[in-house]
């Protein structure tokens, strides 16, 4: 069994090239759940859809994110009624939050409506949060009119990351516990991959939930993690704005160092060779290859290399 730490569409790319050299029987994807957040009285688990629209084969290839052949009428209506639309749901994308909200509400943990989500949707792999517990990312920033505390959705589709940001962290992952199931995918582990996603608020959200580092780190198996920053830039997202407020530099050795004690080995992107040393010295080996996903054979190569390194 091969177990994902996974955030949002870095990793649902990546777990699709994954997908084309490994069996998607024998992997277990636990999935960040800090973005979650509620919408029109909606439960919205932005980066667990990522991860199940893409291995679906039913994401959007061209936008990126959300469902293909997406439409936008409630939306719109919604806004007409003077209704926040910062946070585009469309009206595919709809039915999933309605299904796991009425699931929630009739008394299903967040892992049982993951499930049956998948189940509907036929996501090839087993997807798990990483918690049924709430937790939730709040980012510290400075905002026009001094300083604020932002819901990590706010900061990020709201506000466009436009803040400078002081501090990050996660609201009740104290009392969060991992989600059933993510304790035992991680001992019975042959590998474990830590995906090229966010560091800050993808991956160290689930390594924050009590239990789940110490898990990685007492498995019996190697530990591989992806590089989401090449050439001293985030292929996507705002990690450049996050990694300093984290005390990481934003480049592939600020990343490694966040995972230094934890994981073995370090896929760094071959622009970034000349860091392959010092990503060594921190303990970890550093597998040299290109990682930018365009096609999803650049994924399916880049999964390979980092299998190779299990």
């Amino acid at each position: 069994m091969l177990v994902a730490l996974a955030g949002g569409v870095g990793a649902a790319k990546f777990l699709r090239g994954l997908l084309r050299v490994h069996d998607p029987d024998d992997l277990v994807v636990v999935g960040n759940t800090a973005d979650d957040l509620r919408m029109h009285g909606l439960a919205i688990s932005p980066d667990l859809d990522s991860v199940a629209y893409t291995l679906a084969g039913l994401a959007d290839e061209e936008r990126g994110w959300g469902l293909a052949g997406e439409t936008w009428t409630v939306r719109e209506a919604l806004v007409r009624l003077g209704e926040p639309g910062w946070f585009a749901l469309g009206d595919r994308d709809l039915a999933t939050h309605l299904l796991r909200t009425r699931l929630l509400h009739e008394g299903a943990t967040l892992t049982q409506a993951t499930a049956e989500l998948c189940r509907r949707l036929r996501v090839p792999v087993r997807l798990l949060p990483m918690s049924d517990q709430r937790v939730e990312t709040r980012v510290e920033v400075d905002g026009p009119d001094g300083p604020e505390d932002l819901g990590f959705q706010e900061y990020w589709v709201g506000r466009q990351a436009r803040d400078p940001v002081r501090r990050v962290r996660f609201e009740g992952v104290e009392d969060a516990r991992p989600a059933p199931g993510v304790l035992e995918a991680v001992a019975e582990a042959r590998g474990i991959v830590l995906c090229p996603s966010n560091p800050v608020v993808s991956i160290a959200p689930i390594l924050a939930v009590p239990g789940i580092r110490q898990a990685i780190r007492a498995a019996p198996c190697r530990v591989v993690a992806v590089t989401p920053i090449v050439g001293g830039a985030p292929v996507r997202g705002m990690a450049d704005k996050l990694l300093p407020a984290w005390g990481a530099e934003v480049s592939a050795r600020g990343v490694a160092g966040l995972y230094a004690g934890l994981a073995d080995a370090f896929v760094l992107d071959a622009v970034d060779a000349a860091q392959a040393a010092a990503v060594a010295g921190l303990g970890l080996a550093p597998v040299v290859v290109p990682t930018l996903m365009r096609t999803v054979e650049d994924a399916a190569a880049l999964a390979k290399a980092a299998l190779d390194a299990l």
